[in-house]
Protein backbone atom coordinates (compact mmCIF):
# COMPACT_ATOMS: atom_id res chain seq x y z
CA UNK A 1 0.00 0.00 0.00
CA UNK A 2 1.40 3.40 -1.03
CA UNK A 3 0.32 5.23 2.13
CA UNK A 4 1.94 8.55 1.22
CA UNK A 5 -0.01 8.82 -2.03
CA UNK A 6 -3.24 7.87 -0.27
CA UNK A 7 -2.59 10.46 2.46
CA UNK A 8 -1.78 13.20 -0.07
CA UNK A 9 -4.97 12.60 -2.05
CA UNK A 10 -7.04 12.58 1.15
CA UNK A 11 -5.34 15.82 2.14
CA UNK A 12 -6.29 17.42 -1.19
CA UNK A 13 -9.87 16.23 -0.81
CA UNK A 14 -10.01 17.62 2.72
CA UNK A 15 -8.87 21.02 1.41
CA UNK A 16 -11.69 20.83 -1.13
CA UNK A 17 -14.11 20.07 1.74
CA UNK A 18 -12.82 23.12 3.62
CA UNK A 19 -13.66 25.32 0.63
CA UNK A 20 -17.10 23.70 0.27
CA UNK A 21 -17.87 24.57 3.91
CA UNK A 22 -17.69 28.26 3.00
CA UNK A 23 -20.53 28.02 0.47
CA UNK A 24 -23.38 28.04 3.05
CA UNK A 25 -22.07 31.20 4.76
CA UNK A 26 -23.91 33.68 2.44
CA UNK A 27 -27.22 32.01 3.37
CA UNK A 28 -26.31 32.20 7.06
CA UNK A 29 -25.57 35.93 6.78
CA UNK A 30 -28.65 36.63 4.63
CA UNK A 31 -31.01 35.05 7.15
CA UNK A 32 -29.21 36.62 10.13
CA UNK A 33 -28.06 33.35 11.68
CA UNK A 34 -24.84 32.91 13.65
CA UNK A 35 -23.94 29.44 12.36
CA UNK A 36 -21.40 30.97 9.97
CA UNK A 37 -18.95 30.99 12.89
CA UNK A 38 -19.13 27.19 13.21
CA UNK A 39 -18.72 26.83 9.45
CA UNK A 40 -15.63 29.08 9.45
CA UNK A 41 -14.03 27.23 12.36
CA UNK A 42 -14.78 23.84 10.78
CA UNK A 43 -13.38 25.01 7.46
CA UNK A 44 -10.20 26.18 9.19
CA UNK A 45 -9.77 22.85 11.00
CA UNK A 46 -10.33 20.88 7.78
CA UNK A 47 -7.89 23.08 5.86
CA UNK A 48 -5.19 22.78 8.53
CA UNK A 49 -5.44 18.98 8.71
CA UNK A 50 -5.63 18.69 4.91
CA UNK A 51 -2.37 20.59 4.43
CA UNK A 52 -0.37 18.27 6.72
CA UNK A 53 -0.04 15.31 4.28
CA UNK A 54 1.01 17.72 1.51
CA UNK A 55 4.00 18.84 3.59
CA UNK A 56 5.44 15.32 3.60
CA UNK A 57 8.39 15.12 1.23
CA UNK A 58 7.69 13.08 -1.88
CA UNK A 59 9.61 9.85 -2.35
CA UNK A 60 10.93 10.06 -5.90
CA UNK A 61 11.49 6.30 -6.01
CA UNK A 62 7.82 5.65 -5.32
CA UNK A 63 5.74 5.48 -8.49
CA UNK A 64 2.89 7.95 -8.72
CA UNK A 65 0.50 5.63 -10.53
CA UNK A 66 -2.39 4.43 -8.41
CA UNK A 67 -3.21 0.75 -8.35
CA UNK A 68 -6.64 -0.73 -7.64
CA UNK A 69 -5.55 -1.22 -4.01
CA UNK A 70 -4.95 2.49 -3.45
CA UNK A 71 -8.11 3.33 -5.39
CA UNK A 72 -10.29 1.29 -3.03
CA UNK A 73 -8.55 2.76 0.01
CA UNK A 74 -8.86 6.38 -1.15
CA UNK A 75 -12.54 6.12 -2.03
CA UNK A 76 -13.61 4.43 1.21
CA UNK A 77 -11.43 6.58 3.44
CA UNK A 78 -12.55 9.75 1.61
CA UNK A 79 -16.17 9.10 2.55
CA UNK A 80 -15.20 8.47 6.19
CA UNK A 81 -12.95 11.54 6.37
CA UNK A 82 -15.53 13.79 4.72
CA UNK A 83 -18.22 12.60 7.14
CA UNK A 84 -15.90 12.93 10.15
CA UNK A 85 -14.95 16.53 9.36
CA UNK A 86 -18.26 17.43 7.73
CA UNK A 87 -19.97 16.75 11.07
CA UNK A 88 -17.94 19.47 12.84
CA UNK A 89 -20.19 22.45 11.95
CA UNK A 90 -23.22 20.76 13.57
CA UNK A 91 -21.31 19.97 16.78
CA UNK A 92 -19.47 23.32 17.07
CA UNK A 93 -22.69 25.28 16.51
CA UNK A 94 -24.59 23.07 18.95
CA UNK A 95 -27.39 22.30 16.48
CA UNK A 96 -26.49 18.61 16.91
CA UNK A 97 -24.52 18.40 20.19
CA UNK A 98 -23.75 14.68 19.98
CA UNK A 99 -20.86 13.83 17.65
CA UNK A 100 -22.40 10.39 17.01
CA UNK A 101 -25.62 12.04 15.83
CA UNK A 102 -23.70 14.61 13.77
CA UNK A 103 -21.60 11.90 12.10
CA UNK A 104 -24.74 9.85 11.37
CA UNK A 105 -26.43 12.90 9.81
CA UNK A 106 -23.36 13.80 7.75
CA UNK A 107 -22.72 10.25 6.54
CA UNK A 108 -26.40 10.14 5.64
CA UNK A 109 -25.82 13.30 3.62
CA UNK A 110 -22.64 12.32 1.75
CA UNK A 111 -23.95 8.81 1.06
CA UNK A 112 -27.19 10.38 -0.28
CA UNK A 113 -29.23 8.31 2.17
CA UNK A 114 -31.45 10.93 3.80
CA UNK A 115 -31.92 9.16 7.15
CA UNK A 116 -32.08 11.80 9.88
CA UNK A 117 -31.90 12.06 13.65
CA UNK A 118 -33.46 15.55 13.63
CA UNK A 119 -36.89 15.87 15.19
CA UNK A 120 -37.34 19.49 14.06
CA UNK A 121 -35.54 20.22 10.80
CA UNK A 122 -37.07 23.68 10.46
CA UNK A 123 -35.45 24.82 13.72
CA UNK A 124 -31.96 24.41 12.23
CA UNK A 125 -30.18 27.62 11.13
CA UNK A 126 -30.09 28.19 7.37
CA UNK A 127 -26.33 27.89 6.92
CA UNK A 128 -26.25 24.43 8.48
CA UNK A 129 -29.45 23.45 6.71
CA UNK A 130 -27.81 24.36 3.40
CA UNK A 131 -24.62 22.49 4.37
CA UNK A 132 -26.75 19.45 5.19
CA UNK A 133 -28.30 19.53 1.70
CA UNK A 134 -24.97 20.33 0.03
CA UNK A 135 -23.46 17.13 1.45
CA UNK A 136 -26.15 15.29 -0.54
CA UNK A 137 -25.26 17.04 -3.77
CA UNK A 138 -21.51 16.51 -3.41
CA UNK A 139 -21.88 12.86 -2.43
CA UNK A 140 -24.57 12.11 -5.00
CA UNK A 141 -22.43 12.33 -8.11
CA UNK A 142 -19.41 11.46 -6.03
CA UNK A 143 -16.64 13.21 -4.18
CA UNK A 144 -13.98 11.47 -6.21
CA UNK A 145 -15.72 12.03 -9.55
CA UNK A 146 -15.97 15.74 -8.70
CA UNK A 147 -12.31 15.80 -7.77
CA UNK A 148 -11.36 14.14 -11.05
CA UNK A 149 -13.35 16.84 -12.84
CA UNK A 150 -11.74 19.84 -11.14
CA UNK A 151 -8.36 18.48 -10.00
CA UNK A 152 -6.59 17.19 -13.14
CA UNK A 153 -3.50 16.24 -11.14
CA UNK A 154 -5.56 13.40 -9.67
CA UNK A 155 -6.02 12.11 -13.21
CA UNK A 156 -3.01 9.86 -12.80
CA UNK A 157 -4.51 6.53 -11.85
CA UNK A 158 -7.91 8.20 -11.85
CA UNK A 159 -9.63 5.22 -13.43
CA UNK A 160 -8.97 3.20 -10.27
CA UNK A 161 -10.83 5.82 -8.22
CA UNK A 162 -13.61 6.06 -10.79
CA UNK A 163 -14.15 2.29 -10.85
CA UNK A 164 -14.15 2.09 -7.07
CA UNK A 165 -16.79 4.78 -6.66
CA UNK A 166 -19.20 4.86 -9.62
CA UNK A 167 -22.23 2.67 -8.80
CA UNK A 168 -23.07 -0.29 -11.00
CA UNK A 169 -21.57 -3.53 -12.31
CA UNK A 170 -19.96 -1.81 -15.32
CA UNK A 171 -18.27 1.56 -15.79
CA UNK A 172 -19.35 3.61 -18.80
CA UNK A 173 -16.56 5.88 -19.99
CA UNK A 174 -17.86 8.72 -22.16
CA UNK A 175 -14.37 9.90 -23.08
CA UNK A 176 -10.95 8.25 -23.38
CA UNK A 177 -9.73 10.57 -20.60
CA UNK A 178 -11.24 9.89 -17.20
CA UNK A 179 -11.12 13.58 -16.26
CA UNK A 180 -13.22 14.41 -19.33
CA UNK A 181 -15.72 11.71 -18.37
CA UNK A 182 -16.00 13.22 -14.89
CA UNK A 183 -16.52 16.71 -16.32
CA UNK A 184 -19.25 15.46 -18.67
CA UNK A 185 -21.11 13.71 -15.84
CA UNK A 186 -20.88 16.74 -13.58
CA UNK A 187 -21.95 19.13 -16.35
CA UNK A 188 -25.14 17.09 -16.88
CA UNK A 189 -25.64 16.93 -13.10
CA UNK A 190 -25.35 20.71 -12.72
CA UNK A 191 -27.63 21.35 -15.71
CA UNK A 192 -30.46 19.21 -14.31
CA UNK A 193 -30.02 20.71 -10.83
CA UNK A 194 -30.36 24.22 -12.22
CA UNK A 195 -33.38 23.22 -14.31
CA UNK A 196 -35.20 21.70 -11.36
CA UNK A 197 -34.42 24.70 -9.15
CA UNK A 198 -36.01 27.07 -11.68
CA UNK A 199 -39.11 24.89 -12.10
CA UNK A 200 -39.60 24.60 -8.33
CA UNK A 201 -39.33 28.37 -7.96
CA UNK A 202 -42.08 28.70 -10.58
CA UNK A 203 -44.18 26.64 -8.15
CA UNK A 204 -43.81 29.39 -5.51
CA UNK A 205 -40.98 27.67 -3.65
CA UNK A 206 -38.30 30.03 -2.30
CA UNK A 207 -34.86 29.99 -3.92
CA UNK A 208 -33.33 28.51 -0.76
CA UNK A 209 -35.88 25.69 -0.53
CA UNK A 210 -35.82 25.06 -4.28
CA UNK A 211 -32.03 24.74 -4.33
CA UNK A 212 -31.93 22.47 -1.27
CA UNK A 213 -34.67 20.21 -2.65
CA UNK A 214 -32.96 20.09 -6.06
CA UNK A 215 -29.76 18.99 -4.32
CA UNK A 216 -31.72 16.25 -2.57
CA UNK A 217 -33.52 15.17 -5.74
CA UNK A 218 -30.59 14.98 -8.15
CA UNK A 219 -28.45 13.23 -5.53
CA UNK A 220 -31.42 10.92 -4.75
CA UNK A 221 -30.76 11.90 -1.15
CA UNK A 222 -34.00 13.16 0.35
CA UNK A 223 -33.03 15.75 2.97
CA UNK A 224 -35.80 18.35 3.07
CA UNK A 225 -35.98 21.79 4.65
CA UNK A 226 -39.45 20.92 5.98
CA UNK A 227 -40.47 18.55 8.77
CA UNK A 228 -43.23 17.08 6.58
CA UNK A 229 -40.87 16.79 3.58
CA UNK A 230 -42.44 17.56 0.17
CA UNK A 231 -45.90 16.87 1.60
CA UNK A 232 -45.72 20.17 3.49
CA UNK A 233 -46.25 22.10 0.24
CA UNK A 234 -49.47 20.32 -0.71
CA UNK A 235 -48.83 21.09 -4.38
CA UNK A 236 -49.46 18.66 -7.22
CA UNK A 237 -47.20 20.79 -9.45
CA UNK A 238 -44.23 20.47 -7.06
CA UNK A 239 -44.92 16.75 -6.61
CA UNK A 240 -44.80 16.09 -10.35
CA UNK A 241 -41.72 18.27 -10.95
CA UNK A 242 -39.79 16.40 -8.26
CA UNK A 243 -41.18 13.08 -9.52
CA UNK A 244 -39.81 13.75 -13.02
CA UNK A 245 -36.38 14.70 -11.70
CA UNK A 246 -36.27 11.72 -9.34
CA UNK A 247 -36.81 9.44 -12.35
CA UNK A 248 -34.10 11.38 -14.21
CA UNK A 249 -31.67 11.06 -11.29
CA UNK A 250 -32.32 7.32 -11.11
CA UNK A 251 -31.40 6.91 -14.80
CA UNK A 252 -27.87 6.24 -16.07
CA UNK A 253 -26.30 9.68 -16.59
CA UNK A 254 -24.50 8.54 -19.71
CA UNK A 255 -27.96 8.15 -21.31
CA UNK A 256 -28.78 11.75 -20.37
CA UNK A 257 -25.58 12.92 -22.02
CA UNK A 258 -26.39 11.04 -25.20
CA UNK A 259 -29.93 12.41 -25.15
CA UNK A 260 -28.66 15.97 -24.76
CA UNK A 261 -26.37 15.29 -27.73
CA UNK A 262 -29.50 14.48 -29.77
CA UNK A 263 -29.42 10.68 -29.60
CA UNK A 264 -32.93 10.13 -28.20
CA UNK A 265 -33.05 6.57 -29.53
CA UNK A 266 -30.10 5.60 -27.32
CA UNK A 267 -32.26 6.17 -24.25
CA UNK A 268 -35.17 3.96 -25.28
CA UNK A 269 -32.85 1.34 -26.79
CA UNK A 270 -31.41 0.79 -23.32
CA UNK A 271 -32.89 -2.45 -21.99
CA UNK A 272 -32.09 -1.38 -18.44
CA UNK A 273 -33.99 1.91 -18.86
CA UNK A 274 -37.05 0.16 -20.30
CA UNK A 275 -36.99 -2.34 -17.43
CA UNK A 276 -36.64 0.55 -14.95
CA UNK A 277 -39.66 2.39 -16.36
CA UNK A 278 -41.66 -0.85 -16.49
CA UNK A 279 -41.01 -1.46 -12.77
CA UNK A 280 -42.21 2.08 -11.92
CA UNK A 281 -45.38 1.70 -13.99
CA UNK A 282 -46.09 -1.83 -12.71
CA UNK A 283 -45.56 -0.94 -9.05
CA UNK A 284 -47.67 2.20 -9.41
CA UNK A 285 -50.56 0.21 -10.88
CA UNK A 286 -50.39 -2.51 -8.22
CA UNK A 287 -50.24 -0.04 -5.32
CA UNK A 288 -52.67 2.39 -6.96
CA UNK A 289 -55.35 -0.28 -7.31
CA UNK A 290 -54.78 -1.29 -3.70
CA UNK A 291 -54.96 2.19 -2.12
CA UNK A 292 -57.64 3.66 -4.40
CA UNK A 293 -60.82 4.40 -2.43
CA UNK A 294 -59.22 2.85 0.67
CA UNK A 295 -56.88 5.82 1.26
CA UNK A 296 -57.79 8.44 -1.35
CA UNK A 297 -60.93 10.02 -2.71
CA UNK A 298 -60.26 10.06 -6.45
CA UNK A 299 -58.05 8.53 -9.12
CA UNK A 300 -55.99 11.70 -9.69
CA UNK A 301 -55.06 11.97 -6.03
CA UNK A 302 -54.21 8.26 -6.00
CA UNK A 303 -51.98 8.62 -9.05
CA UNK A 304 -50.22 11.69 -7.63
CA UNK A 305 -49.26 10.10 -4.31
CA UNK A 306 -48.61 6.60 -5.60
CA UNK A 307 -46.36 7.70 -8.46
CA UNK A 308 -44.37 9.95 -6.15
CA UNK A 309 -43.80 7.33 -3.46
CA UNK A 310 -42.90 4.58 -5.93
CA UNK A 311 -40.34 6.88 -7.59
CA UNK A 312 -39.03 8.10 -4.21
CA UNK A 313 -38.38 4.53 -3.09
CA UNK A 314 -37.00 2.90 -6.26
CA UNK A 315 -34.69 5.85 -6.97
CA UNK A 316 -33.77 5.78 -3.25
CA UNK A 317 -34.52 9.50 -2.91
CA UNK A 318 -36.76 8.99 0.09
CA UNK A 319 -38.85 12.17 -0.14
CA UNK A 320 -42.36 11.84 1.21
CA UNK A 321 -45.78 13.20 0.29
CA UNK A 322 -47.78 10.45 2.00
CA UNK A 323 -47.46 8.24 5.05
CA UNK A 324 -47.24 4.89 3.27
CA UNK A 325 -47.44 3.11 6.63
CA UNK A 326 -51.18 3.84 6.53
CA UNK A 327 -51.34 1.85 3.28
CA UNK A 328 -52.08 -1.87 3.28
CA UNK A 329 -49.37 -4.41 4.12
CA UNK A 330 -49.28 -5.57 0.47
CA UNK A 331 -48.47 -2.03 -0.74
CA UNK A 332 -45.79 -1.68 1.95
CA UNK A 333 -44.33 -5.04 0.88
CA UNK A 334 -44.02 -3.80 -2.72
CA UNK A 335 -42.26 -0.63 -1.54
CA UNK A 336 -39.93 -2.72 0.67
CA UNK A 337 -38.89 -4.82 -2.35
CA UNK A 338 -38.37 -1.68 -4.43
CA UNK A 339 -35.87 -0.49 -1.81
CA UNK A 340 -33.50 -3.25 -2.89
CA UNK A 341 -33.95 -2.67 -6.64
CA UNK A 342 -32.70 0.92 -6.58
CA UNK A 343 -31.85 3.09 -9.58
CA UNK A 344 -30.01 2.32 -12.80
CA UNK A 345 -26.27 1.66 -12.96
CA UNK A 346 -24.43 4.95 -13.47
CA UNK A 347 -27.16 6.95 -11.73
CA UNK A 348 -27.00 8.67 -8.35
CA UNK A 349 -29.50 6.12 -6.99
CA UNK A 350 -28.65 3.51 -4.39
CA UNK A 351 -29.90 -0.05 -3.99
CA UNK A 352 -28.57 -3.07 -5.85
CA UNK A 353 -29.32 -1.43 -9.23
CA UNK A 354 -31.87 -2.26 -11.90
CA UNK A 355 -29.20 -3.65 -14.24
CA UNK A 356 -28.13 -6.32 -11.75
CA UNK A 357 -31.69 -7.52 -11.28
CA UNK A 358 -32.33 -7.48 -15.01
CA UNK A 359 -29.23 -9.57 -15.72
CA UNK A 360 -30.02 -11.95 -12.86
CA UNK A 361 -33.49 -12.56 -14.28
CA UNK A 362 -32.01 -13.28 -17.70
CA UNK A 363 -29.39 -15.55 -16.15
CA UNK A 364 -32.04 -17.55 -14.25
CA UNK A 365 -34.07 -17.87 -17.44
CA UNK A 366 -31.02 -19.13 -19.35
CA UNK A 367 -30.34 -21.73 -16.64
CA UNK A 368 -33.95 -22.96 -16.79
CA UNK A 369 -33.68 -23.31 -20.58
CA UNK A 370 -30.45 -25.30 -20.15
CA UNK A 371 -32.18 -27.68 -17.73
CA UNK A 372 -34.88 -28.33 -20.33
CA UNK A 373 -32.42 -28.45 -23.24
CA UNK A 374 -29.01 -29.57 -21.85
CA UNK A 375 -27.25 -29.13 -25.21
CA UNK A 376 -28.54 -25.59 -25.78
CA UNK A 377 -26.20 -22.62 -25.63
CA UNK A 378 -28.14 -19.72 -24.10
CA UNK A 379 -25.82 -16.80 -23.38
CA UNK A 380 -27.02 -13.80 -21.36
CA UNK A 381 -27.22 -10.79 -23.66
CA UNK A 382 -27.92 -7.12 -23.15
CA UNK A 383 -28.14 -4.69 -26.03
CA UNK A 384 -27.20 -7.49 -28.39
CA UNK A 385 -23.90 -8.05 -26.58
CA UNK A 386 -23.08 -11.26 -24.71
CA UNK A 387 -22.44 -10.56 -21.04
CA UNK A 388 -19.10 -11.95 -19.88
CA UNK A 389 -19.36 -14.83 -17.43
CA UNK A 390 -17.08 -12.92 -15.05
CA UNK A 391 -19.62 -10.10 -14.88
CA UNK A 392 -22.40 -12.54 -14.02
CA UNK A 393 -20.21 -14.14 -11.33
CA UNK A 394 -19.50 -10.70 -9.88
CA UNK A 395 -23.23 -9.84 -9.86
CA UNK A 396 -24.15 -13.14 -8.19
CA UNK A 397 -21.44 -12.64 -5.57
CA UNK A 398 -22.56 -9.06 -4.98
CA UNK A 399 -26.18 -10.17 -4.52
CA UNK A 400 -25.30 -12.92 -2.03
CA UNK A 401 -22.93 -10.69 -0.02
CA UNK A 402 -25.45 -7.84 0.00
CA UNK A 403 -28.19 -10.08 1.39
CA UNK A 404 -25.88 -11.67 3.98
CA UNK A 405 -24.86 -8.24 5.31
CA UNK A 406 -28.51 -7.15 5.34
CA UNK A 407 -29.55 -10.29 7.23
CA UNK A 408 -26.86 -9.94 9.89
CA UNK A 409 -27.69 -6.24 10.19
CA UNK A 410 -31.34 -6.99 10.91
CA UNK A 411 -30.37 -9.53 13.58
CA UNK A 412 -27.98 -7.08 15.29
CA UNK A 413 -30.51 -4.24 15.24
CA UNK A 414 -33.12 -6.61 16.70
CA UNK A 415 -30.73 -7.40 19.57
CA UNK A 416 -30.58 -3.65 20.21
CA UNK A 417 -34.28 -3.60 21.00
CA UNK A 418 -35.95 -2.79 17.66
CA UNK A 419 -38.97 -4.81 16.60
CA UNK A 420 -38.58 -6.80 13.39
CA UNK A 421 -40.32 -4.33 10.99
CA UNK A 422 -38.24 -1.46 12.41
CA UNK A 423 -34.97 -3.44 12.34
CA UNK A 424 -35.59 -4.64 8.78
CA UNK A 425 -36.73 -1.17 7.70
CA UNK A 426 -33.72 0.58 9.26
CA UNK A 427 -31.16 -1.77 7.70
CA UNK A 428 -32.87 -1.83 4.28
CA UNK A 429 -33.27 1.96 4.26
CA UNK A 430 -29.62 2.62 5.14
CA UNK A 431 -27.79 -0.03 3.12
CA UNK A 432 -29.91 0.90 0.09
CA UNK A 433 -29.39 4.64 0.79
CA UNK A 434 -33.09 5.49 0.99
CA UNK A 435 -33.66 7.12 4.39
CA UNK A 436 -37.20 6.35 5.57
CA UNK A 437 -37.95 2.70 6.24
CA UNK A 438 -40.72 0.88 8.05
CA UNK A 439 -42.01 0.69 11.61
CA UNK A 440 -40.32 3.13 14.00
CA UNK A 441 -38.20 4.57 11.16
CA UNK A 442 -41.12 5.10 8.77
CA UNK A 443 -41.73 8.19 6.60
CA UNK A 444 -43.07 10.30 9.50
CA UNK A 445 -40.42 9.15 12.01
CA UNK A 446 -36.65 9.53 12.44
CA UNK A 447 -33.58 7.69 13.77
CA UNK A 448 -33.07 9.73 16.96
CA UNK A 449 -34.15 6.84 19.23
CA UNK A 450 -31.63 4.36 17.80
CA UNK A 451 -28.92 3.41 20.37
CA UNK A 452 -25.44 4.86 19.87
CA UNK A 453 -24.02 1.53 18.66
CA UNK A 454 -26.92 1.20 16.24
CA UNK A 455 -26.23 4.63 14.73
CA UNK A 456 -22.59 3.74 14.07
CA UNK A 457 -23.63 0.41 12.56
CA UNK A 458 -26.23 2.07 10.31
CA UNK A 459 -23.63 4.69 9.30
CA UNK A 460 -21.41 1.79 8.21
CA UNK A 461 -24.31 0.34 6.19
CA UNK A 462 -24.79 3.70 4.45
CA UNK A 463 -21.13 3.64 3.43
CA UNK A 464 -21.31 0.00 2.31
CA UNK A 465 -24.41 0.68 0.23
CA UNK A 466 -23.11 3.87 -1.37
CA UNK A 467 -19.79 2.30 -2.37
CA UNK A 468 -21.29 -0.94 -3.67
CA UNK A 469 -20.24 -3.33 -0.86
CA UNK A 470 -17.01 -4.71 -2.37
CA UNK A 471 -15.19 -1.37 -2.22
CA UNK A 472 -15.64 -1.24 1.57
CA UNK A 473 -15.57 -4.94 2.49
CA UNK A 474 -12.29 -5.53 0.65
CA UNK A 475 -10.57 -3.15 3.10
CA UNK A 476 -11.55 -5.44 5.98
CA UNK A 477 -9.53 -8.34 4.55
CA UNK A 478 -6.07 -8.62 6.22
CA UNK A 479 -4.53 -9.70 2.91
CA UNK A 480 -5.50 -6.36 1.37
CA UNK A 481 -2.94 -4.55 3.50
CA UNK A 482 -0.11 -7.03 2.95
CA UNK A 483 2.50 -6.66 0.25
Amino acid sequence: MKFKIVARILGLLLIFLAVAMLLPIPFSLYYGDSDYIALLISSGISLSVGIIPLLIRKNEKEKKELRAKEGFAVVTLAWIVFSAFGALPFVIDGAIPSYTDAFFETMSGFSATGATILTDVEAMPHGLMFWRSLTHWLGGMGIIVLSLAILPFLGVGGMQLFKAEVPGPVVDKLSPRITETAKILWSVYVLFTAGETILLMLGDMSFFDALCHSFGTMATGGFSTKNASIGSYGSAYIDYVIFIFMVIAGTNFSLHYRMLKGSFRAVWKSEEFRFYISIIIGATLLIGIDVYARNYTNIFETLQYTLFQVAAIITTTGYGTADYETWSSSSQAILFLLMFVGGCAGSTGGGMKVLRFYLLFKFVYSEIVKLIHPQAIVPVRIGGTVVDRKVMTNIAGFFVLFMIITGFGIIIMSYMGLDFPSAAGAVAATINNIGPGLGQVGPTDNYAFIPTGGKWLLSFFMLVGRLEVFTVIILLAPSFWRK
